[in-house]
């Protein structure tokens, strides 16, 4: 068994080796090529990770149909698989911190977040879609001799493809369900972050998860590990979460098959606030808003519109506050903002940054990279605010994902609708207004697959989630989940046949 974190410490006196799951066994690459995981506060290094080939990432294809084709998870009751799904999530919250340190000395998130939100949603997922199934609805349709109704068998082999920004808490997101509704899974998580999905697989194996129904391979996209999760026959679904440009290469490669796949990709979402919103709620959920999470959320509202009216109030509230926040080692409970994931990522942000001067605009806060009092080895980046650009730059249209904030004024609700759906993307939106009609008005015609008023991340997994145009294709959540990684079947019935 590889080497895992000191429970008690919450730090590791070596890099953890990883290795791969495939069909219950813990491999390396079959070449034997690693690479590292290091921590993006101070460049430690944390792991040793299987950098996989084409060849791993078919064996766990491979791995997973078999399973899938001759195991018992596919026929399992609801009721048994759930029993498993819990057993999982029980464990998740027996390792809560040990996951929690792993997550934010892996990915720079603050510990708060990783500890108090990310992993508890983690053992959420599991138990909600365990509990979802066995209580799913179902449709009879009774006409005369005829009884139809709908049957929804798993729909088979399902590669989950995670990103590095919620590493376990995405990966979940995909996992939960797709067990939960009896398929067997492939996850390759994201290079920069492997650690959380390495421990979460041992912790599924010892909770009772069957050999072959749960396999994970690292390494990366292209012809490399990811290339039969996307172009093999043998896979039936694809859920992927990430950027708009992965994804796009994603839907070409499984459509050579057709291979379903569910795509939740970039934002470039927009918060407007109104002249009738509460100021004590908007600014402080406007800052969660685009800083949180360190400013790598697909869902983060990086276009602030303001009514006019407000805008030199708000600003000078909101600019007042990002100051305050507290930036350094994620492992402390009081840092607010964290590193950025890796130096490219870093050199991409400030790019932006760059490119908001050279189109016009002003940097009110932030700007350059943040160095000394610990942070020279990290990848550090303040909030930043930026004025005086309009919607049609390209700062405000392109995806920046780190925390960056542009600021945008707007006279009328049509106005700032305009705005609002002028772009690219269609993931998510906050509206802060006391007007209730507004809000209704104003949600109905937002293009987006998740609209907030007056707060924002809040979840129900019931709910769809997904984005529209570059944000995304299809939906997960709820019975959407169950459309998604089922396949659907109509049975009809003559009860009298010989009548």
């Amino acid at each position: 068994m590889t080497q895992t974190l000191n429970p008690q410490t919450h730090a590791s006196t070596e890099p953890v080796q990883v290795q791969n799951l495939i069909g219950g066994q813990w491999l390396d690459a079959s070449d034997g090529e690693t690479f590292e995981t290091r921590d993006p506060h101070d460049g430690s290094l944390l792991g040793v990770v299987p950098r996989g080939s084409a060849q791993d990432g078919q064996a766990a294809v491979d791995a997973a149909r078999a399973a899938f084709d001759d195991g018992p998870w596919a026929w399992m009751s609801p009721k048994e698989r759930g029993k498993i799904l819990h057993a999982v999530a029980d464990a998740v919250d027996d390792h809560r911190e040990e996951l929690a340190m792993l997550e934010t000395r892996d990915g720079g998130k603050t510990i708060t977040q990783s500890l108090h939100a990310e992993i508890p949603r983690v053992a959420h997922n599991l138990r909600f879609f365990a509990d979802y199934v066995a209580m799913a609805g179902n449709e009879a349709y009774p006409d005369g001799d005829l009884f139809s109704y709908t049957l929804y068998p798993p729909a088979g082999v399902v590669s989950a493809i995670s990103p590095w920004n919620a590493p376990l808490m995405l990966a979940t997101w995909k996992i939960a369900p797709a067990l939960a509704f009896g398929n067997t899974v492939v996850l390759k998580p994201a290079p920069q972050t492997p650690l959380t999905a390495h421990r979460f697989a041992q912790l599924a194996l010892e909770a009772g998860m069957p050999e072959g129904v749960l396999n994970v391979v690292h390494g990366f996209g292209g012809d490399e590990v990811a290339g039969p999760l996307t172009g093999s026959r043998k896979v039936d679904r694809i859920t992927f979460t990430g950027s708009s440009a992965t994804g796009v290469k994603i839907l070409q490669a499984a459509a050579v098959n057709h291979i379903p796949v569910s795509a939740e990709m970039g934002g470039k979402s927009a918060q407007i606030v109104f002249a009738d919103a509460d100021l004590d709620i908007a600014v402080p959920k406007a800052i969660r808003g685009i800083f949180g999470g360190n400013g790598q959320v697909c869902l983060s509202g990086t276009r602030l519109l303001v009514q006019n009216s407000i805008r030199e109030e708000f600003l000078a509230r909101f600019v007042e506050e990002t100051q305050k926040l507290t930036i350094g080692d994620p492992k402390d409970p009081a840092t607010f903002l964290g590193p950025l994931i890796e130096q490219d990522h870093l050199d991409k942000v400030h790019g932006y940054v760059e490119l908001a001067r050279e189109e016009g605009g002003e940097i009110v806060t932030g700007g350059q990279r943040l160095s000394g009092e610990g942070l020279d080895d990290g990848f550090y980046y303040p909030p930043t605010v930026i004025t005086g650009l309009t919607n049609q730059d390209r700062v405000a249209r392109e995806e920046i994902f780190g925390p960056v904030e542009t600021v945008l004024g707007f006279d009328t609700e049509e106005e700032a609708m305009a705005i609002t759906n002028d772009s690219d993307y269609g993931l998510a939106g906050m509206l802060f207004t006391s007007n209730l009609d507004r809000a209704h008005r104003m949600a109905s015609r937002w293009k987006a697959g998740t609209v907030w008023i007056n707060t924002f991340f809040e979840r129900d997994l019931r709910l769809p989630f997904g984005g529209e145009g570059s944000s995304g294709l299809g939906r997960e959540g709820g019975q959407y989940s169950r459309d998604f990684f089922t396949e659907p079947r109509a049975v009809t019935i003559r009860l009298n046949p010989g009548s």
